[in-house]
């Protein structure tokens, strides 16, 4: 069974970083996008960053030029360096992994790719 473990969740100042590690296993992604969803309290799930197997990335404009998704291919994993957090980033954290398909309802979310994690809270204070 494909597997994705989000670490690196927590606590922080408004202003502060984090980095959102997930690891992927009983598959590999090299030629497929990894990335990111994220759910606020109360709120919708957003697709917030993505990046795909030629390195192209996605970043929704909630994040851009704050976030920075990168991958390595030899560990099967995705990062996301989280700078100057804000208050609004408060959030459960969703790794994807994948090919892009038809949205899926399941959990939290309404997935648009084939596999997801459990998530990991961000709490910014």
């Amino acid at each position: 069974d494909v597997q994705l473990v989000e670490s690196g969740g927590g606590s922080v100042q408004a202003g502060g970083s984090l980095r959102l590690s997930c690891t992927a296993s009983g598959a590999t992604f090299d030629d497929s996008d990894m990335g990111w969803y994220r759910q606020p309290p109360g709120k919708d799930c957003e697709l917030i960053s993505t990046i795909g197997g030629d390195g192209d990335t996605y970043y929704s404009n909630s994040v851009k030029r704050r976030f920075t998704i990168s991958r390595d291919k030899a560990k099967n994993t995705v990062y996301l360096q989280m700078n100057r957090l804000k208050l609004e980033d408060t959030a459960v954290y969703y790794c994807v992994a994948g090919s892009l398909r038809s949205p899926i309802r399941e959990g939290p979310c309404t997935w648009g790719y084939d596999y997801w994690g459990q998530g990991t809270q961000v709490t910014v204070s």
